[in-house]
Order: C-alpha cells, then structure tokens, then sequence
C-alpha cells in the first residue's frame, strides 16, 4: 500500500480536501483524530500533558480542556515544542497501526493526513507531498470566523505554524484555496487524478453527487 502526505496551515481547507479524498475512496488517517485518542481520559498521554502543563488543562469531567491547553502553547513557543515532543511520538504509534490495518485489508491507497506534517520533519515519509494553501488573510478571516476569535487571535494561531511557503516550497503538488467551494472541490479532485496516475493506479471513481 502507497501512503502519500496531506497537509496545509490552519484554515487552509486540508479538511475538506481529505473528505473528498475519502469520498472518492482512499482511507484517510487524520492525524488530528489521532491526537484527540491519545490524550483521552485515563491515556498515558493525558497524564503526561497534566504533569507538564498542570490540572488547570483539565476540563470538569477530567477530560482535556483544548481551549485552556491553546491558550498556554499558542503564547509560547518552547511551551509548544514541549507539548509536540508528547503528542507526536503517540500519534505516530497510532498512525502506523491504522496504516497497517489499512494494508491489511488490502488497500492499494491511502492517505496520511496532518497538519503539523512538515514540522515533524515526517514529510518525505509520505511522498506525494499534497500542500493545501491559501493566502494569510484569508486564513486569519477563516479562523476568526470558524473559532469565534479576534484578528489578533487568530493572527497568533496562522503564524504559530510554520509558514505556508515552506511547505508549499517541498511540495509534490499545491492545491490552491482562496477561492470558492467548488473550486477547492475540483483541485483536489484533478490532484488525487494526478497521484493515482503518477504512482500507476487506477483512478477513483468521482462520487454523484459531488461533495456538497
């Protein structure tokens, strides 16, 4: 089974782009689900975040509480490199184990998906590279729109990742959105053709009706 990446910066629409990847018939692993199993209640993990960042990052039911834990990592970058070095092994452990069901079954396709791809230095593990783009702007408007903050939150989170340059700079290829819906829809669509015919694949079927 082939594994190619999918990443991008907040707000970008990597999301929707891997549900149409998934909607047309690759598995997607989503990093981001990923890492919300391995910090639940009673994980290793949780208990590791709580040792590092203190109980005030439990919500009341002792569950993560991601608002409280975003406020601390988001403001400080060494706070963040910490909270990574927790997170990022554990989830890899996880993704691999889904790869591994995923080949298993016999899939000839799959898709990684994360955002924090490139940072983890895992990028040329999952060649093709797919980079979701959209300019700054548009992702500070999207972020304060999508999670109900101001410009200056927002601002905080976009440029806490690395910068969309540096990614797109490593690509194998770059899916576009800062236009509309159907737009975004379509490159996916023409770029999931593009690795399926690079790698000797058939192609997937597009899905009637498209993603609404």
């Amino acid at each position: 089974m082939h594994v190619f990446g999918l990443t991008g910066g907040i707000a970008s629409g990597k999301s929707t782009v891997g549900r149409r990847f998934a909607e047309r018939g690759v598995p997607v692993v989503d990093a981001d689900a990923l890492a919300r199993e391995v910090v639940e209640p009673g994980t290793e993990g949780l208990a590791a975040i709580v040792e590092a960042f203190g109980r005030g990052v439990l919500a009341a039911d002792g569950s993560l509480d991601r608002a409280a834990l975003g406020s601390i990592v988001f403001a400080d970058p060494d706070k963040r490199r910490q909270l990574e070095r927790i997170t990022h092994p554990r989830i890899a452990m996880a993704g691999q184990a889904r790869m591994a069901a995923l080949a298993a079954a016999g899939n000839r396709l799959a898709c990684y998906e994360a955002a924090l791809l490139v940072e983890a230095g895992t990028a040329d593990l999952f060649r093709p590279l797919v980079v979701v783009a959209a300019s700054e702007s548009v992702q500070i408007a999207r972020t304060v729109e999508r999670d109900r903050c101001n410009e200056a939150a927002a601002a905080a989170r976009v440029r806490a990742q690395k910068p969309l340059a540096d990614k797109i700079a490593i690509a194998d290829h770059v899916v576009w959105n800062d236009g509309p819906r159907e737009d975004l829809i379509a490159a996916a669509d023409r770029t999931l053709d593009a690795i399926c015919d690079g790698l000797g694949i058939a192609r997937f079927p597009a899905p009637t009706p498209a993603l609404s």
